[in-house]
């Protein structure tokens, strides 16, 4: 029996609290014998509390990971990103335009038509040669990362080409080598020099195997019907046809610009009905991309724009377009809420903007010449001038503070899910 009493205390003084304070006292010697691991040279007890941060630091990333960054960024990259250039782009052609209606070899009646001549007149050339160079270098920047990505991300290239939406900004980087050709100097680019012809055929000519691929599917195949496929972003089709309308006829080639108008006026008809209609298509935009709405009153822009340099003067039928563009946009600016969710965080959609307000503004440019006795034409140019330019310089600002957020994750743009699973 007095045996039995030290069982009883030892059973009774071992409960499993015991065990588990054991157990943690285990793990935190396991722990402590661990941390010398981490640490690449020895350090005494007060140096490792205080530099604790210091030894959580990361480490350099490896080649092999800053490699398989770069790819990923190549992935997320997309042809929405020349929306950038086409800004830039559209902004040398309206200062250009401005310019030389403000120029002393301009007829007297342009230069009173114009309100913005003190402006431009007191700004030094050189400024016109830097705007047109920036935009040069964006556009040639990003063709390098697109090369980079046709090279090393050939099928993301393939599923951005079956992309409703995707697909249209493969026109904006001939768009922007057209406008860019408009905008520059007669003494380094005239429009009647062999090096101006070179250059238009070099942009023409894709715009053209666009045109049949692109076109040749709205009415051919199926799931590729424009009932389905058609949304905002669309109208770069109509505009590229345009754009190449008016750089052939400011070249002299009469024929080869009306057939390019002719082109881009029919689908731009058939388009504009069928996004009115509000088919599956035109709801299948996202909220992050609505900017792209923008581009409704850009195309009839052009058009009159393209019109204008085809006939020679801003006659009844451009009239008409711009007043078409001038109630679109007046649609749209009446109805913020909605772009609500697209201004919420910035991304490259915003720079959608810019370049619709720049096309407006030329076309405005082109009626105050037109009536040059109306002083509200000459009013509502200033206006729109002034807007395309804030807007653009505002952009420029917000892509040079918020570099981070140009390359998001969350994209509704980027194609990567399309692809398979290889990563």
């Amino acid at each position: 029996m007095p045996l039995e009493l030290p069982y009883k205390a030892h059973r009774i003084r071992s409960p499993l609290p015991l065990i588990d304070q054991s157990i943690d006292r285990s793990r935190m010697e396991s722990t402590s014998s661990l941390k010398p691991c981490v640490v690449s040279q020895p350090q005494s007890p007060k140096q490792g509390d205080d530099d604790g941060k210091a030894a959580a630091a990361p480490k350099p990333m490896p080649a092999s990971a800053r490699t398989a960054s770069s790819f990923a960024m190549l992935t997320r990259f997309h042809a929405g990103y020349f929306r950038i250039s086409l800004a830039l782009s559209g902004q040398a052609l309206l200062w250009r335009t401005l310019s030389d209606s403000s120029s002393p070899s301009s007829s007297s009646t342009e230069q009173q038509a114009s309100p913005l001549r003190p402006v431009v007149r007191s700004l030094p050339s050189a400024a016109f040669v830097l705007l047109w160079s920036l935009a040069l270098l964006t556009l040639l920047a990003l063709c390098a990362l697109y090369a980079a990505r046709c090279a090393l991300r050939l099928p993301a290239v393939r599923a951005e080409f079956r992309h409703h939406v995707g697909m249209n900004y493969l026109f904006a980087p001939w768009i922007s080598g057209l406008l860019l050709l408009q905008a520059s100097t007669p003494c380094f680019l005239a429009p009647g020099s062999p090096s101006y012809h070179a250059l238009w055929w070099a942009f023409s000519l894709p715009v053209l195997v666009l045109d049949v691929k692109v076109y040749g599917q709205w009415f051919t195949r199926g799931k590729k019907f424009l009932s389905m496929v058609a949304n905002p972003a669309s109208h770069m089709t109509v505009i590229a046809n345009l754009v190449t309308a008016r750089a052939a006829a400011r070249m002299g080639w009469h024929e080869g610009a009306v057939a390019m108008f002719a082109v881009g006026a029919a689908h731009y008809l058939v388009l504009f009905v069928t996004l009115y209609q509000r088919f599956l298509g035109s709801d299948s935009l996202p909220a992050m991309l609505r900017p792209v709405f923008f581009l409704f009153f850009a195309a009839p822009s052009m058009a009159a724009l393209a019109w204008r340099s085809i006939t020679g003067s801003f006659d009844t039928c451009c009239k008409m377009l711009f007043f078409l563009s001038l109630f679109l946009f007046a649609s749209l600016v009446s109805r913020p809420t909605l772009f609500k969710r697209a201004m919420r965080r910035f991304s490259v959609a915003w720079w959608a903007y810019s370049f619709p307000l720049t096309v407006l503004a030329l076309a405005a440019a082109e009626y105050a010449q037109e009536l040059s006795e109306e002083a509200a034409a000459s009013v509502l140019m200033l206006a729109l001038a002034v807007l395309s330019v804030v807007v653009t310089l505002a952009l420029m600002v917000f892509t040079a503070l918020r570099t981070g957020d140009l390359l998001p994750h969350d994209d509704p743009f980027d194609c990567a899910q399309m692809l398979p699973a290889t990563r």
